[in-house]
């Protein structure tokens, strides 16, 4: 039988959804051990699967040399280090990346640092980091406020943008933590500085780098 595979050529031609899916199948047959030989070639079958739109039955029907010649082709894919991606367009609508990281509300930090550790809800750190584009001029835009959502529709964004963000944000590291709180501590919201940095709430600034690192070893992405 013939199967007709379409390839993604890049990152942006996957979702973050796709990702998601295979992330979590990848860490079930993770948890019982490293991967012996039948789980690997699961785990090779679900790759075509899932991110090239085949039903399982199709891809157990293909031959054996085009499923590792695709395999190396999206694993490749997979370990190439995005730029960070300022906006991009789905369904029709623009989104962008948030414009000004020292402006972020407390509910924003709180919210990203919640979710940006856990690919479960990636979709919901996305949600505080890209939002509908209202107003643009020129590379100059304006992004709607902040909402807590479930952040569902972003599981349909290019994968390029969401590791891009994450590896940004590993990169920016702790600069960033020390900018946000010296933003709240300016705004003398020093309760608020004291719970971030409290070792006793197991939040704060060295677990919150500590989580991106887990994210990109996670990925398995050099940043060398």
């Amino acid at each position: 039988m013939q199967v007709e595979v379409t390839i993604p050529e890049n990152l942006s031609e996957i979702t973050l959804g796709q990702y998601q899916r295979y992330i979590k199948i990848q860490s079930e047959l993770l948890e019982g051990g490293e991967l012996d030989q039948k789980k690997e070639e699961f785990l090779m079958l679900k790759l075509i699967e899932i991110f090239c739109n085949v039903r399982g039955d199709y891809v157990l029907k293909m031959r054996p040399s085009d499923i590792i010649s695709i395999n190396n082709i999206l694993t490749d894919m997979l370990n190439i280090n995005p730029n960070l991606v300022m906006s991009f367009k789905m369904k029709g609508k623009e989104y962008g990346f948030i414009p000004n990281l020292e402006d972020m509300s407390f509910g924003e930090y709180v919210d990203l640092d919640n979710y940006l550790s856990d690919w479960d809800n990636m979709h919901k750190a996305m949600a505080v980091l890209y939002r509908p584009i209202k107003q643009k001029l020129g590379q100059k835009y304006i992004i709607n406020d902040y909402e807590v959502s479930d952040g569902e529709h972003l599981k349909e964004m290019p994968l390029d943008a969401v590791l891009g963000s994450v590896i940004f944000f590993y990169n920016l590291g702790i600069a960033l933590s020390k900018n946000i709180l010296k933003s709240l501590e300016e705004q003398q919201e020093t309760n608020l500085v004291e719970y971030i940095s409290s070792d006793k709430n197991g939040v704060g600034i060295s677990q919150y780098t500590h989580s991106l690192k887990g994210i990109l070893d996670g990925l398995n992405i050099s940043l060398n």
